[in-house]
């Protein structure tokens, strides 16, 4: 029986600078990051898409994740993340991940166009708040905010309103008013 996760030679490894490396993710995020690429590589897919950053967010950031709450919408768009690795999503295998409304991004390699998008924008959030690093709740952001994104398929799935997240998300804690 073959082993279901490929193994990666050196030779394979993408070239180039690698999305996780950069010093503008806080090391949570980088953990994301790398969560969501053994995710893609585990699912046979090309690249990283906002999918798999959605499922690796969910698990390694308490932050973004409480922006759910508790209740029966996580635990179905948890399922339907788990899912995508059993049949949910192989229809996205092969394809390539582009809603056509932001410019492509070829400097992040190993990501989907939109999953670059979602990045440069937590790293735009982030500097917009005079922080160095982006946090999971920044790319949360920039997961909901193109509708075309395969992250916004799986929440509307799961029954969950993503301009109702990005609201949460935008919305500041109450004890810093």
């Amino acid at each position: 029986m073959q082993p279901r996760i490929p193994r990666q030679q050196v030779g394979e490894q993408p070239a180039g600078p690698r999305p996780d490396d950069d010093a503008r993710l806080s090391a949570e995020l980088a953990a994301v990051v790398t969560g969501a690429r053994r995710r893609a590589l585990r699912d046979g897919d090309r690249q990283i898409d906002t999918a798999h950053l959605l499922h690796s967010l969910l698990e390694h950031d308490p932050q973004a994740r409480a922006v759910f709450g508790e209740g029966p919408g996580l635990a179905r768009l948890l399922g339907y993340l788990v899912q995508r690795s059993i049949g949910y999503g192989l229809r996205w295998q092969g394809s390539v991940e582009d809603s056509g409304a932001v410019p492509v991004v070829t400097a992040a390699d190993g990501l989907s166009p939109l999953a670059a998008g979602a990045m440069e924008y937590a790293r735009e959030r982030a500097a917009a708040r005079g922080d160095g690093a982006a946090l999971g709740t920044d790319l949360l952001a920039g997961l909901v905010v193109d509708r075309q994104a395969r992250a916004v398929e799986v929440l509307d799935r799961a029954g969950i309103d993503s301009a109702q997240i990005l609201a949460r998300v935008e919305r500041p804690p109450a004890d810093s008013r």
